[in-house]
């Protein structure tokens, strides 16, 4: 199985001589397949942070949540399909729906339900902080990589 052939999104990178014609070709062809962010040059290890190395912290996640079903009591199968699906819906409803994902989690987390104990436990965790803290040190290593040896 190749990964690649799953992804949702491509990253291509115009060298310094391209002229506007030639960007507007890029993005025509590589809108067919994903979403364009025309960003500058300097950050692209940001983006490899984030988007290159944000499907393994995805996976890591899906993995944790059927872990979680298991120890609640679910079949491993069922826990896995659950939890991939609930990631896939969720990201769904973030780039259809366009708000943030703050008031989306706000309107599935009722006073004193099942959903803010939950969040509660990622809180005390440390939860948003180690996603934040992944980000930034892959894309310093990122920018460590880039650097003439």
């Amino acid at each position: 199985m190749q990964l690649s052939s799953y992804a949702a999104s491509l990253t291509p990178c115009l060298p310094a001589q391209a002229d506007s014609s030639d960007a507007d070709v890029v993005v025509e062809l590589f809108s067919a397949v994903g979403k364009i962010y025309q960003l500058d040059e300097k950050l692209l290890s940001a983006v490899t942070g984030l988007s290159g190395s944000g499907p393994a912290y995805v996976y890591v996640m899906i993995e944790a949540l059927a872990d979680g079903g298991v120890r609640a009591g679910l079949p491993r199968d069922v826990a896995q399909g659950l939890a991939a699906q609930t990631v896939l819906g969720s990201a769904k409803m973030v780039l259809e729906t366009g708000r943030h994902p703050g008031a989306l989690k706000d309107m599935v987390t009722s006073p004193g339900g099942t959903t803010i104990a939950g969040v509660h436990e990622l809180e005390k965790a440390g939860f948003r902080a180690a996603c934040i803290n992944a980000v930034v040190a892959a894309t310093q290593r990122a920018n460590e990589l880039s650097k003439p040896q």
